[in-house]
């Protein structure tokens, strides 16, 4: 496709694609299991740990009662005489305490997005998942005070979810711009990759870890990268941004702007 070199908004998707999901789940998964075997529940904890991903793989990653459900799969003799609520309670406890001290951006994602909320560009999200918990991983991540406030799309709170195209024509259209001027970034080719081709936005492949790396859409991104300096050189090429002067890298922020919402005319 013939991609518009007018930019004026980018935006991300979250899991793997500004941090890496997988590496801290397992590691926060595994603090759980390891705090639930600790306060009484007596089986090895690498089958525990095979457990958890059967649960998460059937209930999904946004299930908030993992631990419950993981509890009510195991027999009871494996933790009797012990409270199960306290069990759970413990890898609940463990699982955010992990979270609190472990759960960080990919670094080169950090110094792309202080360069460019420097650039007067929209940047913003669009995620499928809990509004909530979407929400707290922005916020976790230090994330947000590069992004515009009003330029975050989460499925659970729009009520339209990924891959259906209507949630990227909707952030285009709130924000009052065209899909051409609007560029996607994310890991997951059937949905991040392919429903913003349906609508014309600038699609970049985040090709760097995660459970999607070896996996292929039914259509190519206009851009692959597998580091945020990667994507840097093509805004710098492709779209004439200027994002390594030291005069942007030094500067101090402007807030980003709020935009009213309105329609775009498409």
């Amino acid at each position: 496709m013939s991609v518009s070199r007018d930019l004026k908004a980018i935006f991300f998707d979250i899991d793997d694609t500004l941090f890496s999901t997988f590496q801290f789940a397992e590691r926060a998964r595994r603090a759980a299991v390891d705090a639930m075997c600790n306060v009484g529940l007596k089986m090895d904890a690498d089958e525990v740990m095979a457990e958890l991903r059967e649960v998460v793989a059937e209930f999904s990653s946004n299930f908030d009662h993992h631990f419950d459900k993981l509890l009510l799969r195991i027999p009871r003799r494996h933790y009797k005489g012990v409270n199960p609520t306290v069990i759970v309670a413990a890898g609940v406890v463990a699982y955010h305490d992990t979270k609190m001290r472990e759960l960080a951006p990919f670094e080169d994602a950090v110094i792309l997005l202080r360069r460019l909320a420097r650039t007067g560009l929209l940047l913003g999200v669009i995620s499928a998942g809990l509004q909530v918990k979407q929400a707290e991983k922005i916020l976790r991540l230090g994330l947000y005070e590069y992004m515009t406030p009003n330029a975050i799309f989460i499925s659970d709170q729009i009520g339209i979810n990924k891959p259906n195209p209507k949630l990227y024509r909707r952030a285009c259209s709130d924000l009052n711009l065209r899909p051409a001027e609007c560029m996607v970034v994310g890991d997951n080719p059937t949905h991040d990759i392919d429903p913003p081709n349906q609508i014309g936005m600038v699609t970049v492949r985040h090709r760097r870890s995660g459970k999607y790396t070896d996996v292929d859409g039914a259509t190519e991104p206009d851009f692959e990268i597998r580091d945020f300096m990667e994507l840097q050189q093509i805004l710098e090429k492709e779209f004439r941004l200027r994002l390594t002067d030291p005069e942007i890298d030094g500067a101090p922020r402007s807030p980003s702007p709020i935009l009213s919402p309105t329609v775009a005319d498409d």
